[in-house]
């Protein structure tokens, strides 16, 4: 069994369980989240079906639709790390765009690609770092007490069992064994951490000249193989740093790591990764849809949408895309496209494209309820972020329960006067609202107890909450 297989065998949630894992983040949007947790368990399905029909069995890929600010980004981020697969998110809209700004479609998938390849490679680290340890704490003993060349002719001073040692009748090879294993003792009990060392660690330098191959079309994987290339005449290159041990330790841990795993076999797992359980998120995808309202969706004469749409449906249906790493084929990734689609529908995609995202979701708008529930249940609500923050300062911070609803009431006003932009009203509410406490630790409080109740809110927020304009650029 391979070890793609034994990481899906690991992670064989089952979609009751996998919205489980999406609610301890993600509020309300049941209806996405279980559309996503079916595809995910999908891919387990399609891992341990019957090898005649596995490679007939594609991916069904998702179209969420719904405003900004409701979930869509956070349910396919969480989802690839429910997978532990390679996950990437781009912006349609980067790849509408002519000329030197504008990137090849392929792109997302050599991206995708290189994070696969450092997602395996780390695992592969993980494994050798015992290994690792060892060769590390042989190089900073080197340092500490080079190594003396071993004599041509035997000396009897002493022997590694020998208890009556004779420093008068040992050799310098002997006493310099003695002494590394002294201080072996010393660096395996952390007694010298903090002294000083100067270690040579590998340098990297990346050749500004490749700029010029910048992201056009099929030069840019020609200028990310130039440039390793080049990157490597010469040798590679290394730089002396003076460190503490401890420091020494993590530098040179890496390296070494790095030295002892099979690049070639990382490069062929990783590869495998993307092709059975990649994930790439296409967000913004409406902006690329031409609106049936005025033909060409407001997008001029130099942003072909329909020609981007067309690029993307070989990728999306299957194709093969060139890497530096080698082939990938993305007959079964899975796709996940978002977009507001206020301008444009669904339907003003091209036919093919439609007919590859069989699956349509629509999020809801986030209520004053949600906003309650967002800075409250997840694991990383915003309220116990800030908490979190200030107590590594020694401030305790206390949010009532009707201050937390006075910032949902302002969150929801706020999005209904200006604009709706969902929970990322929430960051900026915040922000504003503990911006005075936040300046005033450590200076003016280094410790205590603080709680945050209506009034404060209040007073905080209500000049910027009252004043319409105000509110249009603060909140």
């Amino acid at each position: 069994m391979s070890t793609i297989q034994k990481t899906v065998r690991h992670k064989n949630l089952t979609p009751r369980q996998i919205v489980a894992e999406l609610d301890k983040y993600i509020i309300g949007q049941d209806e996405a989240k279980r559309s996503v947790s079916i595809a995910l368990r999908n891919r387990w399905r399609r891992m341990n079906a019957d090898e005649e029909i596995r490679d007939e069995i594609l991916p069904n890929n998702i179209l969420l639709i719904g405003p900004t600010g409701v979930g869509k980004t956070e349910i396919a981020r969480r989802l690839a790390k429910l997978a532990d697969a390679p996950f990437i998110k781009v912006e349609a809209s980067k790849f509408t765009e002519v000329g030197y700004v504008g990137r090849d479609v392929e792109s997302m998938i050599r991206d995708l690609t290189d994070i696969s390849v450092n997602m395996v490679k780390t695992e592969m680290q993980e494994r050798v770092k015992e290994q690792a340890k060892e060769i590390v704490e042989d190089r900073i003993l080197d340092i500490l007490i080079p190594p003396v060349k071993q004599p041509p002719a035997e000396s009897p001073g002493f022997q590694a069992d020998d208890n009556d040692f004779n420093p008068d009748q040992a050799s310098d090879q002997e006493l310099n064994k003695r002494t590394r294993e002294k201080f072996r003792e010393k660096l395996r009990n952390g007694e010298l951490e903090d002294r000083k060392i100067e270690v040579e660690v590998r340098k990297s330098s990346k050749s500004p000249m490749m700029q010029v191959f910048g992201p056009q079309g099929g030069m840019e994987e020609m200028g990310i193989n130039l440039q390793d290339m080049l990157g490597n005449l010469g040798g590679q290159k290394k730089t002396k740093r003076n460190v503490t041990i401890e420091e020494a330790r993590e530098l040179l841990l890496e390296e070494e790591a790095e030295k002892l795993i099979d690049h070639d076999a990382a490069a062929q797992e990783a590869l495998e990764r993307v092709q059975k359980h990649g994930i790439v998120f296409i967000d913004e995808i409406d902006k690329v849809a031409e609106s049936s309202n005025n033909g060409k969706g407001g997008g001029g004469p130099d942003v072909s949408r329909q020609g981007v749409q067309r690029d993307l449906l070989p990728i999306v249906e299957g194709s093969s895309v060139s890497t530096k790493h080698g082939m990938v084929k993305t007959d079964h990734i899975l796709f996940i496209g978002s977009g507001a689609f206020h301008v444009s529908k669904p339907s003003d995609l091209i036919p093919e494209l439609q007919g590859r995202f069989p699956i349509r979701v629509e999020l809801n708008s986030l209520t004053e309820e949600d906003f309650f529930d967002i800075l409250t249940k997840p694991k990383n609500a915003l309220t116990k972020q800030y908490q979190a923050m200030m107590a590594s300062e020694g401030v305790e911070v206390e949010f009532t329960e009707n201050a937390i609803k006075e910032v949902a009431s302002i969150a929801a006003q706020v999005n209904e006067r200006v604009e709706n932009i969902g929970a990322r009203r929430l960051h900026t509410i915040l922000s504003s609202l503990l911006d005075e406490l936040l300046f005033a630790i450590p200076d003016d409080i280094s410790s205590g107890e603080i709680t945050i109740d209506r009034e404060y809110v209040n007073k905080q927020l209500d000049n910027l909450v009252k004043d319409k304009d105000l509110s249009q650029y603060i909140l």
